[in-house]
């Protein structure tokens, strides 16, 4: 058998001087393997070829029955550029531009670590005698898992209960927790700030009648904590594990659009996950008609039970100095007006300033002055807010 080799220009083409092969044959530079059913052919000459030509070409048995010749000229065989460089990011995404070469992927290992593949995730989880979630244990199966998320879930599920057992259950929480540690500071934060404020106020407008109306202020206390979670949930950011399902119809269409959108209007870009202005700018219109949705229905539940508190007492003893019972749908309204429009607006910046504080280098070497950051922030912004309520419920005839 005998193949011949000339020097590569554009396109590879064989032809001219032969090598003989007995088993494996070494001529100058020249060299030819056979192996079992499969030929490779390497062309080695002092010829540089250019860049975008390779100087390996592996010819297959089935190159072979498709009616590529080791006898004759060997044309128009160019090697396959189909997903060179092509990656998933992690999550089960593919990057845009398709390539994998513009360090994309490199940042993301930087923050989150390398990708584990399915059999090192199963082996640190049974090492740690613990178990994976459906999700993902799917998402290891397909993409892998990032070491710094994993080795996160596998500590935060085996804290003490109740947190430990949260994790486990709660993909709402668990998701938030992976991408932000602080998330469950942050809404502290926000429940002691709130409701510290509530209880200085209240005290200082009820006077000596604060215990004897003590209910009243329980109510608004434990709407408060609804609240409060609910403005710092939201708007957190959160990770996307494996690929969610959508129905089928115009509500499938709507779901996947939402689950497009950055978390919050500041919500930070990773490798595979990129927000345009229009999806931030459709995010804080969706987050305030959730905002609403939340304002509107807390209104609802707060105001009610107030309500119905002081009719009964009224109905049992009356006084000159009992205010006006508060209209229960209107005062729900400026609830849910106020939470879409001034919280969402006052919050989104919080998370914008949040994530530029955190991401600064003090910060990630003094975690403490992010933390400090968080509670003054929220704080002013508390202080802020409920001057701005009063304000809001004078001129809509609530107060």
């Amino acid at each position: 058998m005998s193949v011949a080799c000339s020097n590569i220009r554009g396109l590879w083409k064989l032809s001219s001087s032969k090598i003989e092969v007995s088993g494996m044959k070494c001529l100058g530079n020249r060299q030819l393997s056979l192996r079992k059913k499969s030929f490779e052919v390497r062309c080695m000459s002092n010829y540089t070829p250019p860049e975008s030509v390779h100087s390996d070409v592996v010819i297959t048995e089935s190159d072979v029955e498709k009616g590529v010749s080791l006898n004759k000229d060997l044309t128009s065989f160019q090697p396959s550029t189909d997903n060179v460089g092509g990656g998933s990011d992690g999550n089960g995404k593919f990057p845009s531009g398709g390539g994998g070469d513009n360090g994309e992927g490199d940042k993301e290992e930087e923050e989150f670590g390398p990708l584990l593949k399915f059999e090192e995730v199963i082996k640190e989880t049974e090492r740690r005698g613990a178990t994976l979630p459906s999700d993902m244990l799917e998402a290891a199966k397909s993409v892998g898992i990032r070491k710094v998320l994993l080795f996160r879930y596998l500590d935060l599920q085996g804290s003490v209960w109740p947190l430990g057992f949260a994790m486990k259950s709660c993909s709402l929480l668990r998701n938030r927790m992976l991408a932000d540690p602080s998330f469950l500071f942050k809404i502290g934060a926000e429940i002691v700030i709130d409701s510290g404020c509530a209880t200085f106020a209240e005290v200082n407008k009820r006077g000596k009648d604060f215990w004897a109306e003590f209910e009243l202020y329980l109510a608004d206390l434990l709407v408060g904590v609804v609240v409060n979670v609910a403005l710092v949930g939201l708007l957190a950011p959160y990770v996307r594990i494996g690929q969610p399902s959508f129905s089928k119809g115009f509500l499938g269409r709507m779901q996947q659009s939402y689950g497009a959108l950055p978390s919050s209007v500041f919500e930070a870009e990773r490798p595979g996950c990129r927000f345009s202005a229009q999806q931030r700018l459709a995010a804080y219109f969706y987050k305030g008609i959730l905002y609403g949705a939340v304002g509107f229905g807390c209104g609802l539940i707060g105001q009610g039970i107030a309500n119905l508190i002081m009719t009964a007492k009224r109905s049992i003893k009356t006084s000159e100095e009992d205010i006006p019972v508060p209209p229960l749908v209107k005062s729900a309204a400026l609830w849910g007006v106020f939470l879409a429009v001034s919280s969402n607006t006052r919050y989104q910046v919080i998370n914008g300033l949040e994530r530029l504080v955190e991401a600064s280098p003090l910060a990630k070497q003094v975690p403490l002055v992010a933390l400090a950051f968080t509670f003054g922030v929220r704080f002013s912004n508390n202080i802020y807010g409920g001057m701005q309520f009063v304000d809001w419920a004078r001129l809509s005839g609530c107060q």
